[in-house]
């Protein structure tokens, strides 16, 4: 999943990012409110992290922006200030979450799945296809009650196909959702990295998961719904 952070502490920024790389997610960053407008604007994120006092534009006025130009990402508002009606402001402004400084990483991260769980069916927040899920919050993948071992990449991947089952994944659709901007690798990525995943999840198993849309990408199928 793609994440977006809007924050112009940059120690605070630089660590954020680093332990949710760690985590598998693709992280962008901005240092100040026009630039985190902008890119917010010109990429599909899963969600943003937007701090409220921020150079050039302030994260209120940022969310509001957004969601007039119909920018419907999650967003996480942070704040080093903690009263009622700041929280109303940020809420107000659009945001779907508030978190105040300074907040243990752990939070946050529970924080997000909550937000990624509000649209799935399975409140618990497993991802279930066939015989083999994924718990976004021990990271842990089984198939057929056998644990699976992944990278990191490999990890949010599937995840990415597992949120969007019998839908088509282009190589573009993936790669912007995978691979942050300051990505350098192989125009091939993402064809190496679901052949890891068929490796892994499909080889050892009867019944395949993973489909080929020859010239367009891949698509994740439940069995029940294979022709």
């Amino acid at each position: 999943m793609r994440i977006l952070i809007v924050e112009d502490n940059r120690h605070l920024n630089h660590s954020l990012k680093a332990s949710l790389m760690d985590d598998g997610y693709a992280v962008d960053s901005a240092f100040d409110g026009e630039e985190g407008e902008e890119i917010a604007g010109m990429t599909p994120y899963d969600a943003i992290i937007l701090d409220i006092m921020l150079p050039k534009k302030d994260g209120l006025a940022v969310c509001r922006s957004l969601r007039q130009s119909r920018v419907n990402a999650p967003v996480i508002m942070l704040t080093a200030r903690d009263t009622v009606d700041d929280r109303v402001k940020g809420l107000d402004s659009g945001a779907d979450d508030y978190l105040v400084k300074p907040f243990a990483i752990n939070e946050l991260r529970a924080r997000l799945r909550a937000l990624l769980r509000r649209d799935s069916f399975d409140k618990t927040g497993i991802l279930t296809i066939g015989d083999l899920t994924l718990d976004p919050a021990s990271h842990q993948v089984e198939r057929g009650g056998v644990q699976v071992s992944l990278t990191a990449k490999e990890y949010a991947l599937l995840e990415y196909f597992m949120r969007n089952p019998n839908r088509l994944i282009t190589r573009e659709m993936a790669e912007s959702h995978i691979w942050s901007y300051d990505f350098e690798g192989t125009s091939n990525v993402v064809d190496v990295y679901v052949r890891r995943l068929r490796r892994k999840i499909d080889d050892p198993f009867e019944n395949k998961l993973f489909e080929t849309i020859r010239g367009a990408g891949y698509r994740m199928i439940r069995p029940e719904e294979r022709n």
